[in-house]
């Protein structure tokens, strides 16, 4: 069972001119959406141009099409569009971002009589030295033409570049958080535009989740104040597409890191229902991510997995989903075990 990407004419939603991927939000126990395609390059088109045409990030382009020439594809090229996905685990409400994947899932709340809806976004996240946390938290405020306030830590470091900030970045074309912004219970933390969209789908920011600005003004206009967003670290997903088992794979990151307890005691504050990030493991083996993501994937629905596939897949780390398993009537027989 696939579920393809559908028209904004005949979405839940009204229409924008947001670039995102919208999908038929599948049943439970069916977990993958949209489908693998493929595009021709155009003379002055770049890899980036096309991603976001297609509403996928820099890492999603370049990660399915290694061959291909960043800047210049070249007229004629044709360009792999990885825009199939496994819904990542866990409730399917709110925001979800997954920071390995670079990707964020938007599930709107349905209306009665209505299909469900899941939109997919392409992010960026915090670089190395500025890790985006991962954990359960919620929007708190929304502002639109926001004015930047870069914290002490951010103008140290453009001063010892010789790039000094003023306290204050007014909204305009040089305000780094683009036209909108979403506050989130995590002090510090926003989801926001960008006015440099080449780098969405990339590690470039301060810790903050950056999207493209077609993106964020149509998510704006349809999440509120206590919207719930969990933010996880998944490099591997497993999920049903009818009787297969579905994965998909991407480049482990290294583990974001906790908050400090000062951060810890001002979420607290604000909210004591908000589920605290726990203190952060080194990143797994990819092939023990494959195990507990099989054994959370057949909880409740028995599977087999070919471990040669997965082997395969896991090496490639493309991101791009493949059949790796199919179901069994026999939990006890599952390859996984064996």
């Amino acid at each position: 069972m696939r579920y393809l990407v559908l028209s904004l004419a005949a979405c839940l939603l009204a229409s924008s001119p947001s670039r995102s991927e919208v999908y038929e939000l599948p049943p439970e126990g069916f977990d993958v959406i949209g489908a693998v395609s493929t595009v021709t390059a155009r003379h002055e088109d770049t890899l980036v141009d096309i991603a976001r045409r297609h509403g996928l990030g820099y890492q999603d382009i370049v990660r399915a099409n290694p061959d291909v020439k960043i800047w210049l594809p070249g007229e004629g090229t044709e360009v792999v569009l990885p825009t199939r996905f496994v819904l990542p685990p866990g409730p399917r409400e709110g925001l979800v971002l997954n920071l390995a994947e670079y990707r964020m899932y938007f599930y709107p709340r349905p209306k009665r009589g209505e299909p469900a809806y899941v939109y997919s976004y392409p992010i960026s996240i915090g670089r190395m030295d500025w890790e985006t946390p991962i954990g359960k938290t919620k929007i708190v405020a929304m502002a639109e033409n926001p004015a930047w306030y870069p914290p002490q830590s951010v103008r140290d470091e453009h001063a010892a570049d010789g790039d000094p900030l003023p306290r204050i970045v007014p909204p305009g074309p040089n305000n780094p958080l683009g036209s909108r912004a979403l506050r989130l219970a995590l002090p510090g933390y926003l989801i926001h535009g960008t006015n440099r969209p080449a780098g969405v789908g990339m590690r470039v920011s301060h810790g903050c989740i950056r999207m493209f600005p077609e993106d964020i003004e149509f998510l704006f206009k349809h999440v509120s104040v206590n919207t719930v967003v969990r933010i996880i670290n998944a490099p591997v997903k497993i999920g049903w597409d009818g009787e297969a088992l579905v994965a998909e794979v991407h480049p482990l990151l290294e583990s974001p890191q906790p908050l400090v307890e000062e951060s810890l005691q001002q979420i607290e504050k604000l909210d004591a229902d908000i589920e605290l990030p726990d203190l952060i493991e080194p990143s797994k083996d990819p092939l023990t991510q494959v195990t507990e993501q099989f054994i959370t994937a057949t909880a409740e629905r028995a599977g087999q997995l070919d471990w040669d596939l997965i082997e395969v897949l896991v090496e490639r780390s493309d991101g791009i989903p493949e059949a790796v398993g199919i179901s069994i009537k026999n939990a006890a027989t599952s390859a996984a075990f064996e």
